[in-house]
């Protein structure tokens, strides 16, 4: 997500950062670098402009060039005037109303309506526990609305029955009354697309918005079209009237410029982020959180309520008690890789993390992806109960029959049990610690080494 812009814009601020003083020709120099790189990076040109002067306004000034760290200062800027371009601060879906909550998704044909409305109703569904209707109202693509009902099975969410031969706006009237008699607390409809905007199909969603009075109508666009995405964002506005736009393939877009083009453009707030293919795989779009990612400074919040999602507490307390009793065997290890890999692509994961071009290209050289979680896995099921209760048992002969049974080397073996061994002897010092010594010390008395100035082994599976 935004790796070229990320990289860019990385390079050209931390060559301010590492200086001890700036001139007026740093900034100015440095800011046609940011110029180019937004401009590559397909922003709208009206969008950059604004950025750069109103960036170039402040970053000139003698509170700034005077400051102790004006590098600093500058990256501070950009930082701020990147998040007020995003959208300032995020807008959740305006769906607390007397019930049914009607929100119509709207976009052309192939940016991702269908599977966006099902990832809506999930999320909806599971974080907020409302009661979901969805309806497709699209009567031309074929399967288009068996395609909905496929997809409401397997996010279990409840989609309107359908009719043959109904017409779009008596669907999203039935869908609406359906939704009001049978207490529902949200009812999705998912419009009909074209292949390009024209007059049919605005009249088609007009007459729908005018049917149902929806209290929100969401743009659904695709990411990877750039400036496309933001023409088409424009015509539904002037036509249709936006509450807000859903942003899909954002995690095949490298650039970027389509997010950083919408709110300036529109005015309406992106509300939502397609991820993934998978339902799970939409995000909630928080302005501040996306500028330090493209910034390099990570978003270690997104990375924690991850983290707080897929982890299951009874495993978590299970793994406590273990700890408190000095036992930590290879089945508490693949216990943590899958945990790991239920928050998502390790790719991604590292993309919320700071210093992340750097890093990334670390893992790049030392062969770290989603591939070695499933080779460790595999190892660990080519295992014997016994072995991964006991670890101390694996000698030559055995590593060589579980190298064999999981399709893997020897060497992977010693090193998937070196891992293992290094996260037992940080398990061993967070005993040794205790509570209060945890208080005192904090992390950095729980890695390898006793801290920042000792570290001494990777993480799981990170570089060495």
């Amino acid at each position: 997500m935004f790796e070229s812009l990320q990289e860019r814009l990385s390079q050209v601020l931390s060559q301010l950062t590492r200086r001890g003083a700036l001139s007026e020709a740093d900034v100015t120099a440095a800011l046609r670098e940011v110029r180019v790189a937004l401009l590559e990076a397909d922003v709208a040109l009206p969008v950059v402009k604004d950025f750069v002067e109103a960036v170039r306004a402040k970053a000139i000034g003698q509170d700034v060039l005077r400051s102790v760290s004006p590098g600093q200062m500058v990256v501070k800027i950009v930082n701020d005037h990147l998040i007020e371009t995003l959208g300032a601060e995020a807008s959740a879906l305006n769906i607390d109303v007397t019930p049914p909550a009607v929100v119509m998704l709207v976009g052309l044909q192939g940016s991702g309506k269908t599977t966006s409305t099902a990832k809506i109703a999930r999320r909806l569904q599971e974080r907020e526990k409302k009661k979901v209707l969805m309806a497709s109202l699209d009567v031309r693509r074929p399967a288009a609305q068996e395609q909905l009902a496929v997809l409401g099975l397997q996010a279990g969410v409840r989609s309107l029955d359908i009719v043959p031969g109904e017409p779009p706006v008596a669907i999203a009237k039935r869908a609406v009354q359906s939704g009001a008699l049978e207490g529902f607390d949200v009812v999705l409809l998912d419009t009909a697309g074209r292949l390009a905007i024209d007059e049919a199909l605005m009249a088609e969603v007009a007459a729908v918005r005018d049917a149902t009075r929806p209290h929100e109508t969401l743009l659904v666009a695709d990411a990877m079209t750039g400036q496309d995405a933001v023409s088409v964002a424009r015509a539904f506005n002037e036509k249709v009237g936006l509450t807000g736009i859903v942003l899909t393939r954002v995690d095949g877009d490298a650039r970027g410029g389509a997010a950083l083009s919408m709110k300036a453009v529109t005015g309406c707030p992106i509300k939502l982020i397609g991820t993934g293919e998978k339902l799970e795989a939409l995000e909630a779009f928080h302005p501040d959180r996306i500028a330090g990612r493209i910034l390099g400074m990570g978003d270690v919040v997104s990375l924690v309520e991850k983290a707080a999602e897929s982890f299951e507490a009874d495993k978590a307390e299970k793994l406590a008690r273990k700890i408190q009793k000095g036992r930590f065997d290879l089945d508490d290890l693949g216990d943590q890789l899958r945990q790991i890999q239920k928050m998502g692509s390790l790719s991604d994961l590292m993309g919320l993390l700071p210093g992340t071009p750097k890093i990334q290209q670390q893992l790049k050289g030392a062969n770290v992806d989603d591939r070695m979680i499933k080779r460790q896995l595999a190892m660990l099921s080519s295992m014997t109960p016994d072995e991964r209760r006991r670890p101390e048992l694996i000698k030559a002969s055995r590593k060589q029959r579980i190298a064999g049974g999981s399709g893997t080397q020897v060497q992977d073996i010693n090193k998937l049990l070196k891992q293992y061994q290094e996260a037992t002897r940080m398990m061993k010092r967070m005993q040794k610690l205790g509570k209060k010594g945890l208080l005192r010390h904090g992390l950095a008395g729980m890695l390898p080494g006793g801290g920042p100035g000792g570290l001494g082994g990777g993480g799981f599976g990170g570089p060495r």
